[in-house]
């Protein structure tokens, strides 16, 4: 069972909450946001013991904010997915319960009526959907899907009727119903849309209002701007393929992960090979892009996330076992460094509220 280790240094008050999913150390670093982008360590709580390196741990918030769930290892063979509910006032998660899960999750997202979670398994190439019980814990499979090669990314639109998951070894973003009674998906018409071959789409995000969908691929570092029908639930014909990639890059490209700010103003981006994040102003007419610039940050972010403000980007770096606070500029979308806060080891997740 998984236990708490260290106290807050202080009592925390209601506000911001970091969470940093370290993968090696298998825990999770918690911190609160102050309002001027400082960042506070609060708890590092254990997730499994002996900690089992060698894949990435994610993680999810359920809607009502009140459930975290870690995808990790539970042994060298099996997956699992752990339960924590959060403290309201401290912010702090405590394990609740660990579920098998049929394959390791590279990405896990609840529903919008927080009764079931998704997930998607680079290594085995599905998707599965799975009850949430009234405890919040994880209950049986209600479906497995597989996919082509390399599922990454498992994401139901803001409405609840409709799932996008892409496959990287596939290029292709699939277009499913979903039925949030059941909690199951059937193939929408048509039941994928392709990207250009060898580009890999990773991860997504839906704009608000549901009008663009903007889709980040791992191996040439483009982003894709959709057009998105809420009636027919599906994926128009590109508007724009955009390059997230910093002026002068040379090597292999690493696309990571994809935010918005929460007024869609902007977009930002992060590429691991040049540990830099992009951002980009959104035409608000069109969902097209203009890059703002390149940042520097962490080294190898995999993962990032921007507070519930649009004050504040958060990003975790695997190779530096640590997080740094940008500040959102609100009138450009640029960028400025804070300061670094050391992380667990291998930091792979980033959720804020």
């Amino acid at each position: 069972m998984a236990r708490q280790i260290g106290r807050p240094v202080e009592e925390a008050v209601a506000g911001h909450f970091v969470y940093v999913a370290n993968a090696d150390s298998q825990d999770l670093s918690v911190f609160e946001l102050a309002p001027h982008g400082e960042l506070l360590l609060r708890a590092t709580v254990e997730v499994h013991r002996p900690a089992l390196s060698g894949r990435s741990m994610v993680l999810a918030l359920g809607p009502s904010g009140k459930f975290l769930y870690a995808g990790h290892l539970s042994s060298a063979a099996q997956s699992a997915v752990s339960t924590f509910s959060i403290d309201a006032h401290t912010g702090i998660p405590e394990w609740r319960a660990s579920s098998p899960v049929v394959d390791s999750m590279s990405y896990l997202s609840v529903d919008r009526t927080g009764h079931f979670l998704l997930g998607a398994s680079y290594a085995g190439s599905k998707v599965a959907v799975y009850e949430i019980t009234n405890s919040g814990a994880i209950g049986a499979a209600q479906q497995v899907i597989s996919t082509e090669p390399k599922a990454h990314c498992v994401l139901t639109d803001p409405s609840n009727r409709v799932v996008l998951h892409t496959s990287v070894g596939g290029d292709v973003i699939y277009q499913q119903w979903f039925d949030p009674a059941t909690g199951k998906m059937s193939p929408n018409e048509p039941p994928t849309m392709r990207v250009a071959a060898g580009s890999g789409p990773r991860f997504l995000v839906f704009s608000p209002g549901e009008r663009f969908v903007y889709v980040i691929s791992e191996l040439d570092g483009a982003v894709y701007v959709f057009p998105f029908d809420t009636g027919s639930g599906t994926l128009g014909e590109k508007a724009q393929v955009a390059s997230s990639l910093p002026a002068g890059f040379s090597g292999k490209p690493w696309g990571a992960d994809i935010h918005l700010t929460p007024d869609g103003k902007y977009l930002y981006v992060s590429e691991r090979t040049s540990s830099t994040v992009t951002a980009f102003a959104v035409d608000a007419a069109r969902g097209t892009l203009a890059t703002v610039a390149s940042y520097p940050t962490v080294k190898q972010p995999r993962a990032f996330n921007i507070d519930p403000s649009g004050e504040f980007l958060v990003c975790a770096g695997q190779l530096s076992n640590s997080v740094m606070v940008h500040r959102i500029d609100g009138t450009s979308g640029g960028l400025t460094p804070l300061k670094e806060y050391a992380a667990g080891k291998n930091p792979t997740w980033v959720e804020m509220t």
